[in-house]
């Protein structure tokens, strides 16, 4: 019996290729490229199942109701999968999953480095000593902002923020705050001696840090805009590692300039790979490539999990990370 036929549409690390290669007829992409519009539809037409990821071109209507269609379930690479036009593939009948989990606590390591980071001014402070400008200890040179103690407000506060709250609250004594439409059980809010609050407003006003742990796209699309950022206190800093598009980048911009809020840290941008141009000058501004999930153990663990979601679909069973 033939094996089913899958293609990854990114290089993915080799042990997560490899087992690909076990299980199934892959196709990988031996150079990386991002794949085209017109390739997705050819690949819609050629395998059974495609594993994209977040940095394809969103697979929409007009990739999945190409004529003569094979492809029948979506594995995405990754936690978030607004890269997926998920009521285009309901209608489609194509079974959408992702990869929880797994990348819960590179994720937080990263929003805890950029809190740090632009918090202490260490961006800046590198830089300072790499262009040999740095002529010494004084006692007022880069004063910067204490974290531990401060307050820490989450937009959101599912796996990812919870695990942030673990390294903020027990490793800074950190006090913290979060609203979330759908919050935790008690037990998880008493663990961190967490404030659940009513509204978005009610952190903004509250809060030294703002971390956004959303998901992309939808109502969520410039959840952070020119009267939010007005909400928050002056000497506060935004921290973003969920997606791009949660923060309207230009009005981040104008609150940084105007003196709205004191800095921001971000893993992630409205139109990756580019970035809004006046944040790559801000020295209150500390910016990484979309690090989140980048450790070899995580990245590998993406895609055994995507394969097990893939397996599963093929063996006749509910795949466990099905969103659609």
């Amino acid at each position: 019996m033939s094996k089913p036929k899958v293609l990854l549409t990114r290089q993915w690390p080799a042990e997560a290729e490899t087992r690909a290669k076990e299980l199934f007829d892959v196709h990988l992409n031996e150079d990386d490229h991002k794949m085209s519009v017109e390739e997705l539809q050819e690949a819609m037409k050629n395998y059974d199942v495609v594993c994209p990821t977040v940095s394809d071109f969103q697979i929409n209507a007009e990739i999945l109701n190409v004529e003569g269609r094979k492809c029948k379930a979506l594995c995405n690479f990754g936690v978030g999968f607004n890269n997926i036009d998920t009521d285009a593939a309901k209608a489609a009948g194509v079974v959408v999953t992702n990869t929880p989990g797994v990348l819960t606590d590179c994720t937080a390591d990263i929003a805890m480095t950029l809190l740090l980071m632009v918090a202490r001014r260490a961006g800046e402070g590198e830089r300072l000593v790499r262009s040999k400008e740095w002529d010494g200890w004084c006692p007022t040179h880069m004063l910067a902002t204490k974290v531990t103690g401060k307050k820490l407000g989450f937009i959101g506060f599912g796996r990812i923020a919870q695990a942030v709250a673990q390294k903020a609250h027990f490793g800074f004594g950190m006090q913290l705050s979060f609203y979330d439409p759908y919050p935790p059980s008690d037990e998880v809010i008493e663990k961190f001696s967490a404030t659940q609050l009513d509204s978005i407003e009610e952190v903004l006003r509250n809060a030294d840090f703002v971390t956004l742990h959303v998901p992309g796209g939808g109502s969520n699309t410039n959840l952070m805009n020119t009267e939010r950022f007005g909400m928050m206190k002056k000497s506060a800093f935004l921290i973003n590692t969920a997606r791009g598009d949660v923060v309207d980048e230009p009005a981040l911009v104008k609150a940084l300039k105007d003196g709205v809020i004191a800095g921001a840290g971000m893993d992630v941008f409205a139109k990756e790979p580019n970035v809004t141009e006046d944040l790559l000058s801000m020295e209150n501004v500390v910016i990484f490539p979309h690090l989140g999930s980048a450790t070899t153990e995580t990245r590998v663990a993406m895609g055994m999990c995507s394969l097990d979601n893939a397996q599963a679909f093929f063996d006749g069973k509910e795949p466990p990370n099905r969103v659609a």
